[in-house]
């Protein structure tokens, strides 16, 4: 029997949704403080750890390819305990490793089975809040972006009085933890079987999202948007630490500011998109941005101190986070029956964009503040002609 909206209990089930989508931020940022420690044990250097994040990167966006059209297929509901239990057993086994070959593969399967457990997680949104689709994945994203915030500190919380593994126990734990959870009180939404099995099935789920013309200025913008996001993840180590050498304290303060700037812009989002609509809250969103993204730059050359840089930073965050979920929910409110592909294109592109950014900058060897900000800045003026070439189509065709 499929649950209704109306008898819902969202309370429960909206943190539930974070909850699941939290597994990749939490995988991904709790064993950071653990790095050096891992490279000592397991007999190899820092640098062959850190390979293992993007690995962990590459292993999700695969993951979101492969279970994107599966989810449409089978429902949402079986295909997150799947990948919940998944997650959870591969995490047991990176606590039993003592090798950095087997390090890399356990954390590409933590990655790949981890994605078939958030990629359900639009779906259900889309279904729940139809047109106001925007509020729901601006709550989830708010209550979600907790985790980043205390993962590091989860992490070196575990390290101060226990062993590296213990950090890969716990996120098992928290794993089979949801996994009762999603037992308990996720819904199932319906599901639109395709008459298309095998190859052809992916084939013709992607053909159909990516030919869709209304949505692929809505899917560029998604993707140059989580380019500016990593822009930021990447960079602010070295911009904050380096460039103008804080103490790790200070800058564990200034990355949770940034942080919950980005909180901030989607809570906003829950309170006045219902009343505007998500096309016209991107646009109030890419403004904010485009201002923010020039005083950045601008203060980058003029080589002001740090607090100019925090203090522009955090609106444009704000933006970036208004932005990401409007365009999110503007992609899926066209793919009633493909939404787990449309989340898949969007988690693909999101990540495969981010994975884009270290390469850049190691490229670039970057020296000041300018790069990362021009990069950022240059990410929100592409999500703008995007914005602007879907204008004009859509006064096209009204004009038809």
């Amino acid at each position: 029997m499929q649950n209704t909206p109306s008898s819902l209990n969202k309370r429960i089930l909206l943190p539930l949704l974070a909850s699941i989508v939290a597994i990749t931020p939490l995988a991904i940022d709790m064993y950071l403080p653990a790095m050096l420690v891992i490279a000592d044990a397991l007999q190899t250097t820092m640098p062959n750890v850190q390979i293992s994040l993007s690995l962990y990167l590459a292993g999700y966006s695969l993951g979101m390819l492969f279970f994107g059209p599966i989810a449409d297929e089978i429902g949402r509901r079986a295909l997150a305990k799947f990948g919940l239990a998944l997650f959870g057993i591969s995490s047991l086994a990176l606590a039993f490793c003592n090798d950095i070959h087997w390090f890399w593969t356990l954390r590409v399967i933590q990655a790949f089975t981890g994605a078939a457990a958030t990629v359900v997680v639009p779906g259900i949104i889309r279904h729940i809040y139809r047109e106001n689709t925007a509020k729901g994945m601006s709550y989830v994203s708010m209550i979600m972006m907790v985790a980043p915030l205390l993962a590091p500190t989860i992490g070196s919380f575990i390290l101060g009085f226990s062993h590296w593994q213990t950090i890969f126990f716990v996120l098992a734990s928290y794993s089979f933890a949801i996994l009762v959870l999603v037992q308990l009180y996720l819904i199932d939404i319906p599901i639109f079987k395709s008459k298309h099995k095998g190859f052809a099935l992916f084939f013709d789920s992607y053909k159909t999202v990516f030919s869709n013309k209304d949505a692929q200025a809505d899917i560029a913008s998604s993707m140059f948007v989580s380019f500016a996001f990593f822009c930021f993840l990447t960079s602010v180590p070295y911009v904050y630490l380096d460039y103008f050498n804080v103490s790790e304290k200070l800058f564990g303060i200034l990355f949770a500011f940034n942080v919950m700037a980005l909180m901030f812009g989607n809570f906003l989002n829950t309170r006045i998109v219902p009343r505007i609509g998500s096309r016209k809250m991107l646009f109030y969103g890419l403004g904010l941005g485009l201002i923010s993204g020039i005083g950045l730059v601008s203060f980058s050359m003029l080589h002001l101190s740090l607090y100019f840089i925090v203090a522009v930073i955090a609106p444009l965050m704000m933006s970036l986070g208004i932005i990401a979920s409007n365009a999110d929910s503007l992609i899926l409110m066209k793919f009633e029956e493909r939404s787990g592909t449309a989340t898949a294109v969007i988690g693909t592109l999101r990540f495969g964009s981010g994975a884009l950014v270290g390469p850049i900058l190691a490229f670039i060897h970057p020296v000041s503040a300018i790069p990362f900000s021009a990069m950022m800045f240059c990410a929100v003026v592409l999500t703008a002609l995007m914005q602007w070439w879907q204008r004009i189509r859509d006064k096209k065709n009204a004009c038809h």
